[in-house]
């Protein structure tokens, strides 16, 4: 499984004319990531810039499907053959799904990482710096500034000829897709943990060839990118199912819908590639209670899994911080992963896997912060939890959790999202569960720009519709400010436009409209959510 480091040629090298330009603007436009990005690789982060950014201006109808939409693969394979064919050098788990690849694929790196193994993993979005989509080593800190940005300088010649060869058609995440694979070559990992970005089929990261996987991880099928997957979600399983590789294993999430797995098992049929279901008569998990420590929940949770070929494990009152029975089945799909490698003939400790498990968290997945993580943006008397859904399954997954952390306190939503999400189901499965006191609605910059984010006056008017659909008589406060000077005596849930304003500013109105409400020594929740990229905005006053 071990490669020797992928040898490159040093390249002349282009510093680009725009780098304080950019600088400045990231600054005075207050993006804190863009910000610290370029002034830790000012080279790469210029050139990135000048690349079509789809995660920016929003994907085309049909891109991840397999047709005359969809990105074009040969361009990636291309630009890869320039660079040495980078992705051969290690063996691959690749990993499609709506949602829940971040999180599987967090578990198994730190399994693998937890038996001793070198790991490279790529995943997006990022939260403060682009260098997290890229991590590395037995530790899985991000890739080093310097590193990258050095590895970007000697290749950059390479990359220049592919991009002038394609017409300029090479994207933003197509190039950093591949310095991804250029990093793990370099660093010599023992095994690479990707996430597809969009879809499977058509997505950058689908060069991976059956003798480079180890094996494909399905996670979950649902609406989300919708028109860009071909419209429906037999489509979007089709898309994701192109990541399946001919003789090599697929594990797959669930529950699916009937056809939606016959879909994904017909592939997998005719690429004579075994599927392994986390849905198995074998497989059981199980979730017996929440409790706290060091100041966060953690839920214990029993797995069992017991499948052909030896595929069996026993783990009993695991602590999982990452919260939600959605995050007890991704733990079921990393097990299963782990497995599946055992089965292969890696080492992987019962020990490790439940290590793995344990100490995985992701910044913005429902995350509670700490009293004095919360005391530096002013919320001293309240508790916050961040995180970033944006889907349907998602807001279940948030609220369910709400329910059993914070059941009858007082509760605030602070809500941002981008155009292109199901704002209505969202919000109802939101207000469906356990009812807020106060939603404040707001807008968020996303991927360095305004243009893919959903107005804060357009969104009130979701909620409201979503709100009357189920029976809930809310107070519309209209359009506020962050001086707030007088809280509406009223016992029905308070919806408010808070825009053009800092999160931490928001998150102070959100507290003082909740004060009222409940028990005098009840401590309120302020939620934000709606989008990793709102919930980003705040972990980076956290990090100043």
């Amino acid at each position: 499984m071990l490669y020797p480091p992928h040898l490159l040629r040093p390249f002349s090298l282009h510093f680009g004319a725009n780098v304080t330009k950019y600088r400045a603007l990231f600054a005075q436009l207050r993006l804190p990531r863009l910000c610290s990005a370029m002034a830790e690789m000012p080279e790469l982060m210029d050139y990135l810039e000048r690349l079509k950014n789809y995660e920016r201006i929003g994907v085309p109808r049909g891109a991840g499907t397999e047709s005359d939409d969809g990105f074009d693969l040969g361009r990636m394979r291309r630009l890869l053959g320039r660079l040495g064919d980078p992705q051969a050098h290690f063996k691959s788990i690749h990993i499609a799904g709506t949602k829940g690849k971040g999180s599987v694929a967090a578990f198994i790196s730190n399994i693998l990482r937890n038996e001793g193994y070198k790991v490279g993993t790529y995943t997006s979005p990022h939260m403060l710096t682009i260098r997290e989509r890229i991590s590395i080593g037995r530790e899985g800190e991000p890739v080093s500034a310097n590193l990258l940005n050095n590895l970007f300088l000697q290749v950059k010649g390479k990359i220049d000829e592919s991009v002038a060869s394609e017409n300029g058609a090479l994207s933003y995440f197509e190039v950093f897709t591949a310095l991804a694979f250029l990093v793990f070559s370099h660093e010599t990992v023992d095994v690479a943990v990707v996430e597809a970005g969009l879809g499977g089929a058509r997505d950058a990261t689908n060069v991976i060839r059956s003798s480079e996987l180890a094996f494909s991880i399905i996670t979950s099928i649902g609406k989300e990118h919708l028109e860009a997957l071909g419209g429906s979600l037999q489509s979007i399983a089709m898309a994701k199912s192109g990541i399946i590789k001919e003789g090599r294993p697929v594990v797959i999430g669930g529950p699916l819908e009937p056809d939606i797995e016959r879909i994904i098992r017909e592939k997998a049929q005719l690429l004579d590639s075994p599927v392994l279901s986390v849905c198995h008569p074998g497989v059981s998990c199980s979730q017996k209670q929440y409790q706290v420590d060091y100041e966060r929940p953690v839920q214990i949770c029993d797995i069992g899994i017991e499948m052909h070929n030896n595929m069996e494990i026993n783990l009993q009152g695991l602590k999982l911080q990452m919260l939600g029975i959605h995050q007890l089945r991704n733990a079921v799909m990393a097990t299963c992963a782990a497995l599946c490698l055992r089965n292969q003939g890696l080492i992987v400790s019962n020990e490790s896997i439940r290590a793995g498990l344990e100490q995985t968290c992701l910044q913005g997945r429902m995350q509670f912060l700490t009293k004095r993580e919360a005391s530096s943006i002013g919320a001293d008397n309240i508790s916050l939890l961040i995180d970033g859904a944006h889907t349907e399954a998602s807001a279940k997954g948030l609220s369910e959790v709400i329910e059993a952390v914070h059941q009858d306190h007082p509760l605030a939503l602070v809500v941002a999202m981008a155009s292109d999400k199901d704002h209505f189901s969202f919000a109802k499965q939101l207000l469906s569960g356990r009812k807020p006191d106060v939603v404040l609605l707001t807008e968020v910059t996303v991927a360095g720009g305004k243009s893919r984010s959903i107005s804060a006056l357009d969104l009130k008017d979701i909620w409201m519709k979503a709100a009357q659909d189920v029976g809930i008589d809310i107070f519309d406060l209209d359009v506020i400010s962050p001086e707030l000077e007088e809280v509406p005596n009223t016992s029905r849930p308070v919806f408010a436009v808070c825009s053009n304003t800092p999160i931490r500013n928001i998150i102070a109105v959100a507290s003082k409209l909740i004060q009222t409400r409940g028990k005098r020594d009840e401590s309120g929740l302020v939620c934000v959510t709606g989008s990793l990229h709102l919930v980003s905005s705040l972990l980076s006053i956290l990090h100043l």
